[in-house]
């Protein structure tokens, strides 16, 4: 069968009806007039904008050029106190403190309550848990946890703790007072007693088998004696071969000015712990105080001994640690002044980093639980097909995997530490509120007084432009 080729001569067909493109046109005009409805739409939120950032910062900027009156134009005056005001460059201090501790340990919590939550059954609770203080504010947290560290063990739950800890392993004594003051009322002094070694009380004469001792304490109040199950003072009665003798309150309320005699109306002082010293100052004997405060050393020998009330009898046992104080870790003495002064840590800010911890902790947790939720199970899996341990898995795995979104975490909690505010306003004590100052609170107090607003200004201006480059690291790894 023949088959037409066409010839050169030939040319191709038009399709019949075939329309050719026109060149596209904006209804409207296009230009201005095309994007009119936007800006339109765009006009109140940029007018929003305008009168709550962008005019308060050129304000703020202004502001912190002019003196405290306002008036009189000083230029950079303002941002050189900021250098050279001490309470100012303890608030930087307190704030490098923060920015070096927290953002790396909110980062770590909320990496290790990750990966726990994909390791227990009851990972909904747990995060649950972890979570809801994110839901309280700075101001009610720190004012939680300035109850939980309060010093006094009956309200503070951490000295509590750390009270029951330290008086099961050195219990305190029956009688918690200064042995060593007190001893005198009325001008008067106890009877037979004198200051001893590390706090101890000592018989001021020496005693021979066969006699008796009477000692006379003062500074002991007649509460703790009840307290002990006291009895009325007994005076001893002297037992061949052996030392005896009565520990006493020495204050009749019907004779006060008489010293050295037992009345009825006087308790003697139980539970007292003695030792029987010899000559050269050794122990060779113990005993403890009956209830009517008699006591009896038998047979210690031959010789002159003094009858000692052992220092534990006062010892006051663990009081409380003042962690909303002045206190600070303070580096080894080797360092000099300035390097100790730098380098030491108020005890303070470590306990407002764990109730700030205690907020953060959970946003953390959900931001990198969301991460880990993405990753590629086939590696992780092919990492302990090949015979990495969890621990393996997790640092030379899991973490590098994780890193975007760590760094956005740390970056976050890094801008959220730069102007903390409330929590250090809230939670240490008075006394120490000035040395956990931060900048955001030296702003916040200057501008409270009529002389400080132009240097609270150029506070405000170096917390924008050291929030700035934190904020554009984040919004590029955010669009990266």
């Amino acid at each position: 069968m023949a088959v037409a080729v066409p010839t050169s001569d030939s040319a191709p067909a038009e399709p019949a009806g075939e329309i050719l493109p026109a060149t596209s046109k904006h209804a409207g005009g296009g230009g201005f007039r095309s994007h009119l409805g936007s800006l339109l739409f765009l006009a109140p939120g940029a007018v929003w904008l305008l009168l709550i950032v962008v005019y308060p910062l050129i304000a703020t900027v202004i502001r912190s050029l002019f003196d405290a009156s306002g008036q009189n134009f000083i230029a950079l005056g303002n941002y050189k106190s900021i250098f050279s005001t001490t309470e100012i460059i303890v608030a930087l201090k307190n704030n490098v403190v923060w920015v070096v501790l927290f953002p790396f340990l909110v980062t770590f919590f909320g990496l290790v309550f990750a990966v726990l939550t994909e390791r227990i059954r009851w990972s909904t609770a747990f995060k649950t848990i972890v979570f809801m203080p994110l839901v309280f504010s700075a101001t009610a947290a720190g004012l939680t946890w300035a109850s939980i560290f309060f010093i006094d063990p009956h309200t503070g739950m951490v000295n509590a703790a750390i009270q029951g800890t330290a008086n099961a392993i050195n219990p305190p004594g029956l009688y918690p007072i200064d042995p060593a003051s007190g001893q005198t009322v009325s001008g008067l002094a106890a009877t037979g007693v004198q200051p001893g070694p590390s706090g101890s009380l000592e018989s001021k004469t020496a005693v021979s088998p066969g006699s008796t001792v009477q000692l006379g304490l003062i500074a002991i109040a007649p509460t703790i004696l009840q307290a002990n199950g006291a009895a009325p003072a007994v005076a001893p009665t002297a037992s061949p071969g052996a030392i005896t003798g009565l520990v006493w309150r020495d204050f009749s309320p019907t004779h006060p000015l008489v010293r050295g005699q037992v009345f009825p109306d006087e308790d003697g002082i139980p539970g007292l712990q003695l030792a029987l010293l010899n000559g050269s100052g050794s122990s060779v004997a113990k005993a403890t105080t009956a209830k009517n405060g008699t006591f009896t050393f038998a047979n210690p020998g031959s010789g002159n001994y003094h009858v000692q009330i052992t220092a534990n009898n006062f010892s006051a046992g663990f009081n409380g640690i003042f962690f909303l104080g002045t206190q600070t870790l303070t580096p080894t003495s080797s360092l000099s002044p300035t390097l100790q002064a730098i380098f030491s840590l108020p005890i303070v800010d470590i306990a407002m980093i764990i109730a700030y911890l205690w907020i953060w902790a959970g946003f953390a947790m959900v931001v990198i639980g969301a991460g880990l939720a993405a990753l590629n199970r086939e590696v992780l899996e092919a990492a302990q097909i090949d015979g990495a341990s969890e621990w393996q898995t997790l640092r030379r795995v899991t973490v590098p995997m994780l890193a975007p979104v760590l760094v956005v975490v740390f970056v976050t909690m890094l801008i959220n530490v730069l102007k903390i505010f409330d929590i250090i306003l809230n939670m240490p004590a008075p006394s120490s509120q000035s040395g956990a100052a931060t900048l955001a609170v030296n702003m916040y107090d200057d501008f409270s007084t009529a002389t400080g607003q132009g240097l609270a200004a150029a506070l405000a201006v170096v917390l924008f432009v050291l929030v700035i480059p934190a904020m554009l690291f984040n919004l590029k790894r955010i669009r990266g």
